[in-house]
């Protein structure tokens, strides 16, 4: 079992910047993928990002990369997602999850995650 929680989650303006930490317990991620994912109302969840925490390997969806930055911390067991030049579109509740299989290129499929933190909200004002 893997045991996961986001938080640095807030209210930003646009053009701000947050960083949210996914940390895992019970098990160590150094054989598996972490991924972002973010569901705003009344859409489906999407991916967002992820990193193979062996190779540290990251991939993003297209709309966030230069944007966006993944990096982890193997000591403390927690992977992190620097958010810069947020958008009002990009508020949402992000989610980090793991993904157990070991796969060349990390999957975009929620339902390919087995395990999911219970999310942190991330709103950009206008």
């Amino acid at each position: 079992q893997v045991q996961l929680v986001e938080s640095g989650g807030g209210l930003v303006q646009a053009g701000g910047s947050l960083r949210l930490s996914c940390a895992a317990s019970g098990r160590t991620l150094n054989t598996y993928t972490v991924g972002w994912f973010r569901q705003a109302p009344g859409q489906e969840r999407e991916f967002v990002a992820a990193i193979k925490f062996s190779t540290t390997n990251t991939y993003y969806k297209d709309d966030v990369k230069g944007r966006f930055i993944l990096s982890r911390d193997n000591a403390k067991n927690t992977v992190y997602l620097q958010m810069n030049s947020l958008q009002p579109e990009d508020t949402a509740v992000y989610y980090c999850a793991v993904d157990q299989t070991i796969l060349i290129v990390p999957s975009t499929r929620p339902s390919e995650y087995e395990y999911w933190g219970p999310g942190t909200q991330v709103t950009v004002s206008s």
